[in-house]
C-alpha cells in the first residue's frame, strides 16, 4: 500500500510539472488576444468552477487567524504569483520565465529558514545560490543585449518566485489542518478571486466575449483554467502529503527544461548559447542548494539512529 501511494505521488507530480512547464506558452498564445489580468481572472474562475463542480462542498469557518492563513495564500500563490507572471511574459520570453521561476524552492528554503523552524542554511545552500544566480544574470544580459528586450520581464519573473515562496509558507501552515485537497484549493480560489476584483478595475480588463469564438483561445483557456488551475493544484497537493515536501519539489526542477521544449516546438522561440548556459548554470545550483543537505540529513538520521 505504501509502495503505491509513493507511485501515485510521483505520477501527480509528473502529471503537474509536466502541465505547469506548458503553461507559459499557452499564456504567450492567449496575449495575442487577451491581457494578463484577463487571462489571470478567466483562468482561475474558470478553476473555481470546476472544483466546485467536482466536490460541492466547502471548508466551514473557523477562526479568522486561520481565514487569513487562506486570504494569504490566495493572494500570493494566486493573484500576485500569476500577475506578475503573466505580466513578466509581455516582456520576455516564455523560456526566461521558465527557468527564472524555477528558483522557487530556493527562495522557498530561505523563507522557511527565516519564518519557520526548520533546518539551518548550510554552505552547499550558498554554493547552489551563487551557481544559480550567475546563470539568472546570465538569461537577463542575454535577453538585454542579445536580444534586446527590456529586463523587465526577467525581474518580474524573479518576483514571482519570490511570491510563491511566501505562498509556500501559508500552505505548509495550512497543511496541518489536513483539509480534503479539493476543498482547500476551492478556498484558496476563492480568496484568490476576491482579490482580484480590485485589480480588475486598474489593470486592463473587458468582459468582451467574442474572443472565446476561436477554438485556439477556448482550448488554451480550459487548459489554464481546468488543467493547470484545478487539476494541478490538487495533484501537486497530493504528491506533497504522498512523498513529502522536499521530494515533490525536487520536480519543479524539470519545469524549464519542459518549458525550453515546448517553446522551440511551438513557439519557434530560439535561444543562444548565452540563455543556454545562464540556464543549465540555474539548474546545476538549484541542484546542488537542494540534493546536498538531503544526503547529509539522511547520513545524520542513520547516525542517530545507530
Amino acid at each position: 500500500m505504501i509502495i503505491q501511494r509513493g507511485t501515485a505521488g510521483h505520477t501527480a507530480a509528473i502529471v503537474t510539472i509536466l502541465i505547469w512547464g506548458t503553461t507559459f506558452v499557452s499564456t504567450k498564445v492567449l496575449l495575442d488576444d487577451f491581457t494578463p489580468m484577463e487571462i489571470l481572472f478567466y483562468r482561475f474562475l474558470i478553476g473555481f468552477i470546476a472544483l466546485i463542480l467536482v466536490r460541492p462542498k466547502m471548508i466551514p469557518f473557523k477562526s479568522w487567524r486561520q481565514e487569513l492563513l487562506f486570504a494569504g495564500a490566495g493572494l500570493f500563490g494566486v493573484t500576485l504569483y500569476f500577475l506578475l507572471e503573466n505580466i513578466a511574459l509581455t516582456y520576455t520570453y516564455a523560456s526566461n520565465v521558465g527557468i527564472i521561476v524555477s528558483i522557487i524552492p530556493m527562495v522557498t528554503a530561505v523563507l522557511a529558514h527565516l519564518l519557520l523552524e526548520g533546518e539551518k542554511l548550510r554552505l552547499t545552500f550558498f554554493i547552489g545560490f551563487t551557481a544559480a544566480l550567475s546563470g539568472l544574470l546570465l538569461i537577463t544580459f542575454n535577453g538585454n543585449v542579445v536580444l534586446h528586450l527590456k529586463p523587465l520581464g526577467d525581474i518580474l519573473a524573479a518576483a514571482a518566485a519570490l511570491v510563491f515562496g511566501f505562498y509556500s509558507i501559508f500552505m505548509k501552515k495550512l497543511s496541518a489542518h489536513r483539509y480534503h485537497i479539493i476543498e482547500l484549493t476551492q478556498r484558496v480560489f476563492l480568496y484568490g478571486l476576491l482579490f482580484m476584483v480590485p485589480a480588475l478595475f486598474l489593470f486592463d480588463f473587458h468582459l468582451d466575449l467574442s474572443r472565446f469564438s476561436t477554438a485556439s483561445n477556448v482550448l488554451n483557456m480550459l487548459y489554464l483554467g481546468i488543467g493547470a488551475s484545478a487539476l494541478c493544484f490538487a495533484t501537486w497537493n497530493y504528491s506533497v502529503g504522498a512523498l513529502g515536501a522536499v521530494k515533490s519539489s525536487a520536480y519543479i526542477y524539470m519545469v524549464p527544461v519542459i518549458t525550453i521544449i515546448s517553446s522551440i516546438l511551438i513557439l519557434q522561440e530560439k535561444l543562444t548559447w548565452i540563455a543556454l548556459l545562464g540556464g543549465a548554470l540555474t539548474l546545476l545550483g538549484l541542484y546542488i542548494s537542494e540534493l546536498k543537505p538531503k544526503a547529509k540529513l539522511m547520513e545524520n538520521g542513520s547516525n542517530m539512529d545507530a
